[in-house]
């Protein structure tokens, strides 16, 4: 792509492989964890926190214990039960710790994932009380101690949505990719960018296509589909935009900041008004 000029109308296009060099971690497990996730999706806490006790009872406070107490919290963080949210998480956070004397994080994939929910769980009940500060400030702290872990993009994530709007993007890695040579993101600076960060496995990737298609019918360069659009390849790139969910839509202004950032799907409507908005701009 050729730098554009300032007032260019076009809107351009990156897309961004984010699990291409990482090990794919299943999001859900048969047992217990899965037994309680459908609980409190259908509401019904009673019948989680009763399985929970029986599993406890069992089998102790393991991993998927930790796991599917997670998706307890995260029932009540929803129902708007603060306290009761705030107390589940910071129960796991202390077990896990406790558990990671002895062992990695990532051993397993049960831990991890009760690790990361506990403390998003705790950042969102700050939130919701008001106290953005210290959300952003708990979110900054365990980002640097997990750093070197697999939760580090949902850390990552949760800090972007209180703070990335309006920021200046975070650089691209462009070292590997698919597709003709990427540039960098600063070359761009006078056009909106839309970047897509998908996964070859990611079904709501897939059901997002269409729409990335259509704008760039609209409003990108003249023609169907996404072919000669550059793909970087990059774990940086997954961790530095907070990729842990999939698809990851981030528009840029022609300042090359942050427009709009925004994890999982988003129908044609509400992205099209979003490029819309920015493009007039």
């Amino acid at each position: 792509m050729k730098r554009t000029s300032l007032r260019s109308s076009r809107l351009l296009f990156a897309l961004s492989a984010v699990s291409l060099l990482l090990a794919v971690v299943p999001l859900c497990f048969a047992g217990i964890a899965d037994d309680v996730h459908a609980a409190v999706v259908q509401n019904r806490l009673d019948s989680a926190e009763g399985a929970l006790n029986s599993y406890r009872a069992e089998h102790g406070e393991t991993p998927e214990y930790l796991d599917a107490l997670s998706w307890l919290a995260r029932g009540y963080l929803n129902g708007n039960q603060l306290d009761r949210a705030q107390n589940y998480a910071k129960r796991i956070e202390a077990q896990a710790r406790q558990q990671l004397l002895k062992r990695q994080l990532d051993t397993e994939p049960h831990l991890p994932n009760a690790l990361g929910a506990a403390i998003e769980v705790e950042a969102q009940v700050f939130l919701s009380r008001g106290q953005r500060a210290q959300a952003i400030a708990l979110l900054r702290r365990n980002l640097a101690r997990y750093r070197a872990t697999s939760i580090r993009a949902r850390l990552q994530k949760n800090l972007n949505l209180l703070g990335l709007s309006g920021q200046p993007a975070p650089p691209l890695n462009i070292a590997q990719y698919l597709g003709p040579k990427p540039n960098d993101l600063s070359a761009l600076k006078g056009s909106p960018v839309l970047l897509f960060f998908w996964a070859h496995w990611c079904a709501d990737c897939k059901s997002e296509g269409p729409i990335i298609t259509q704008l760039r019918t609209e409003f990108g360069p003249k023609g169907p589909g996404l072919g000669g659009i550059p793909v970087p390849i990059s774990a940086a790139n997954f961790n530095n935009y907070g990729c842990s969910t999939t698809p990851t839509l981030v528009l840029l202004d022609r300042s090359g900041r942050v427009a709009l950032y925004h994890p999982g799907v988003l129908p044609y409507e509400t992205l099209r008004a979003a490029v819309e908005k920015t493009v007039a701009n």
